[in-house]
């Protein structure tokens, strides 16, 4: 069976002052109301978060949804894949229409971040990790700051590569009315921003951030009786790689990238080499290298290259992270991986505004803790 999303909405990222029911009763409410769809319409509710519990003391977020939006009785179920929620969102809302079981599916992904610190968030992100990592102090940030620094080493890359990944994205987020940082920054101030993992600075990291983003999944045949501006999700996977970081062969290689894209491009009948645009998981500036190679975007250790060369900006062969990426736009755990597929559905049906592409075929890859779980979800135009 065909699967295609019919809806497609985000509430503004940044600090909110709105909680995660009010959040994802926002994103969900829009959802509906753009596509026409009655609640009485809906079998399946799904609800993308990691910590609701941890960061706001409220659980059964999806019951309370439910209520919300008037979706009673849909089946409803909360889908936790730490940062990767979203994206897992989205493949148990496939699931559910491929399968049968649901004639419609609403996805809605939050997070409530920003009332803590950044010393309490960083914690409670930093539980993703192993045990016996945690217990040492290591958190993503310090991942992410010893992969950059062998990457550089190891493909000989000039540390002001990384800065203009930061550099694009934000300028890409200056035209995304729903971005958290809407300013652009320059190369200079990227590179003397404040340190926070050798040899990575403020602006190679995303924000904490509050917000929403909901799809509306069906099968093709109920789409067309709905609208004629929607999306097919020509393939999708998830894979997962190694707990504990240091078991891997090359920690600048992952291997829940590699394996995910390799079934969904299988599953897609598409290639790389005919995706049109993609979203990617830049909670740091290193990770959008790491996901052009191991998605087979560029050769290994060559992603640097590609990125000075512009191919990734917005009028190059391949544009990553028009919306800003989570460097820009911001990264609500839950609601991140289903914002990127909210960007991807708009880019194909031409409604992306000011930072539109041409493009039939979208990408986006949502990832895990350090790599430690992916989903890969292909989308096309009809």
């Amino acid at each position: 069976m065909t699967v295609c999303i019919i809806g497609a909405s985000m509430t503004t990222f940044g600090r909110r002052d709105a909680w995660i029911r009010e959040l994802l009763a926002e994103a969900g409410g829009e959802c509906l109301d753009t596509a026409g769809v009655a609640p009485d319409a809906i079998d399946h509710l799904l609800v993308s978060n990691m910590a609701s519990g941890e960061f706001e003391g409220q659980t059964g977020v999806m019951n309370a949804l439910a209520h919300d939006l008037g979706l009673v009785p849909a089946y409803a179920q909360r889908v936790d894949q730490t940062s990767a929620s979203g994206g897992a969102g989205i493949h148990a809302a496939w699931q559910s229409i491929a399968s049968g079981a649901s004639d419609m599916t609403l996805l809605v992904g939050g997070e409530k971040m920003t009332h803590r610190g950044t010393p309490e968030a960083t914690d409670v992100i930093a539980s993703i990790t192993h045990p016996v990592e945690y217990k040492h102090g290591l958190t993503l940030p310090s991942f992410a700051g010893l992969a950059a620094r062998q990457y550089l080493h190891a493909y000989d890359a000039p540390r002001e590569s990384l800065a203009r990944v930061a550099v694009k994205n934000h300028a890409n987020g200056v035209d995304n009315p729903h971005a958290q940082f809407r300013k652009e920054i320059t190369i200079e101030e990227a590179m003397e921003s404040p340190m926070v993992a050798d040899p990575l600075r403020l602006y190679d990291f995303c924000p904490i951030t509050d917000g929403s983003a909901a799809l509306l999944f069906c099968s093709e045949e109920v789409a067309k009786q709905y609208t004629d501006e929607y999306v097919r999700v020509a393939g999708i996977a998830g894979a997962t790689d190694t707990h504990v970081v240091h078991e891997r062969g090359d920690p600048t290689t992952m291997g829940g990238v590699v394996e995910s894209s390799r079934r969904a491009y299988e599953r897609s009948g598409y290639g790389p080499e005919e995706v049109d645009c993609a979203e990617l998981h830049d909670m740091f500036t290193i990770l959008e290298f790491l996901q052009l190679e191991d998605l087979g975007f560029v050769e290994k250790g060559r992603a640097w290259e590609a990125t000075e060369d512009g191919m990734t900006e917005r009028d190059g062969d391949l544009p990553v992270n028009t919306s800003g990426g989570l460097k820009s736009k911001g990264h609500p755990l839950g609601a991140s991986g289903v914002a990127q597929v909210y960007e991807i559905v708009h880019q194909l049906l031409g409604t992306a505004g000011a930072r539109g592409v041409d493009a039939d075929v979208g990408l986006a890859c949502n990832v895990g803790g350090f790599g430690n779980c992916v989903t890969t979800t292909i989308v096309e135009a009809p």
